[in-house]
């Protein structure tokens, strides 16, 4: 595929989506762990200024939650996670209907061309 702005950030921002999913499903998983402290993935703001500068490529960063910990020194706010998620995959669904998108529109040019 033409590389572009658009197509370089639809991918930076899927693989970002894709990450914070698995780092969710951690979280998850490790809700009754003592000590463990959530995980959350960060590059939706490293993405935007990563486009103003005509690059779109930006990698994803996992940082350590702040959030409060219970008396076991865990953090994992199932409710936190659910909601997010399905914010996620929300996301998820509008990048890819974008890149199908893309796919689309780059189909009918090289069809009329």
């Amino acid at each position: 595929m033409l590389e572009s702005v658009t197509a370089a950030a639809l991918s930076s921002a899927l693989d970002g989506l894709a990450l914070r999913q698995r780092v969710i499903a951690n979280n998850i998983a490790n809700v009754n762990t003592p000590d463990y402290h959530a995980k959350r993935v960060l590059f939706e703001d490293a993405l935007a200024k990563s486009v103003e500068q005509k690059s779109g490529v930006v990698a994803p960063e996992v940082k350590r939650s702040l959030e409060p910990t219970q008396i076991d020194g865990n953090n994992v706010n199932l409710d936190t996670e659910t909601l997010s998620n399905i914010d996620t995959v929300l996301r998820i669904q509008f990048a890819s209907q974008a890149v199908s998108t893309e796919f689309a529109q780059m189909r009918t040019a090289m069809r009329s061309a």
